[in-house]
């Protein structure tokens, strides 16, 4: 194959630079499979990613090599994509690339970009989410077919309670990840607020399959709602991207008829152009649901006030959050405080 081939996306032209390097072993794919793969569904991921502060999750060698996640915009980045300054939990600060066209996701997977990982921002208003996003997170002795049954049940809880609208993906792995375009009326505190009071009310309807315990240890053999998957800086694949797995998965937007009847294994990078073509973007009137968190925020508010049910540990790299309990795994916290007295 040719040293370089070019790519036309939309009157630009993006230079591929050792398009016949494989980047996926196991099934063949090369780097110009990755890059026709993102023209492919070109509308959609730039659904998914435009005008959002992204992080590049790069593999210049492929999926079975070195990866870093790049937060800044690379100095060699084209003057035609936009970026946004952020803000990180540390205080410190970056200009993050915020797609707008596919030539800009093109550009990205020349430099090893496998997936893409947005804000749930707009670069015109960096500090005020307008999706709420729920992870939910299969623990050790629990699968795919348990994350369906919470994410079936979170749907209702979602209507319930501000006539929610739930956009559901696979992760790319066992997961589910269902986005809520919200208005952006909040900031990351309350959307992350709101995401606990949601975990919480499907923690109380599944007690026995569903848990929001932070520490591992307490988690059981359960699906973690990652309410911290809503703070700020932290943040999930988006819709289309690729994962940097043996059989090149892509986290697939569902219909909610398709929950529990599609399997994460059935999308990849070799299936998902042909879906796209025949479906286009499953998710792609998403913008025009954004709902109020009013009703999930009164819902935190009453699980404080009537159950003392406050805030859950922040990530271990943030600062001290005003109203964070001791960020101390219990059973440390257990041992430093020494055995009990008659």
């Amino acid at each position: 194959m040719a040293d370089a081939v070019e790519l036309a996306a939309a009157g630009r032209t993006v230079r591929l630079s050792s398009p016949g390097k494989v980047f996926f072993p196991e099934r063949g794919f090369t780097k110009l499979d990755l890059a026709e793969y993102y023209l492919a569904v070109g509308p959609g991921i730039l659904r998914a990613l435009r005008n959002r502060p992204t992080t590049l999750e790069r593999y210049p060698d492929g999926a079975g090599g070195e990866s870093f996640f790049q937060k800044r915009a690379p100095k060699n980045m084209p003057d035609w994509i936009p970026t946004a300054h952020i803000t990180f939990p540390s205080g410190r600060s970056a200009d993050e690339m915020c797609p707008t066209e596919v030539a800009a996701v093109l550009w990205a997977a020349q430099y090893g970009t496998l997936t893409f990982h947005p804000w749930p921002v707009r670069r015109d208003d960096v500090d005020r989410p307008d999706e709420l996003r729920i992870d939910l997170d299969p623990q050790p002795g629990t699968d795919y077919a348990d994350a369906v049954r919470a994410a079936h049940e979170l749907r209702e809880v979602l209507h319930e309670y501000g006539d929610l609208r739930g956009f559901p993906k696979t992760s790319g792995g066992r997961g589910l990840h269902v986005f809520v375009p919200i208005e952006p009326r909040w900031t990351f505190t309350q959307v992350r607020r709101a995401a606990i009071a949601a975990g919480r009310e499907l923690e109380r309807r599944m007690p026995d399959q569903v848990t929001t315990a932070w520490w591992k240890e307490q988690r059981g053999e359960k699906i973690f709602v990652d309410y911290n998957q809503t703070a700020r800086d932290r943040t999930i694949a988006s819709a289309y991207s690729v994962r940097p797995r043996p059989h090149a998965p892509v986290s697939a937007p569902l219909t909610w008829d398709e929950v529990g009847e599609a399997v994460p294994r059935d999308f990849d990078l070799a299936t998902m152009p042909a879906r796209f073509a025949e479906l286009g973007d499953v998710h792609a009137d998403m913008d025009d649901h954004a709902c109020s968190l009013e009703a999930l925020l009164e819902l935190a508010s009453r699980d404080e006030h009537d159950h003392g049910l406050g805030d859950l540990p922040y990530p271990p790299e943030y600062p001290k959050m005003p109203g964070e309990p001791k960020r101390v795994q219990p059973s440390r916290a257990r041992k430093d405080s020494g055995p009990a007295t008659a």
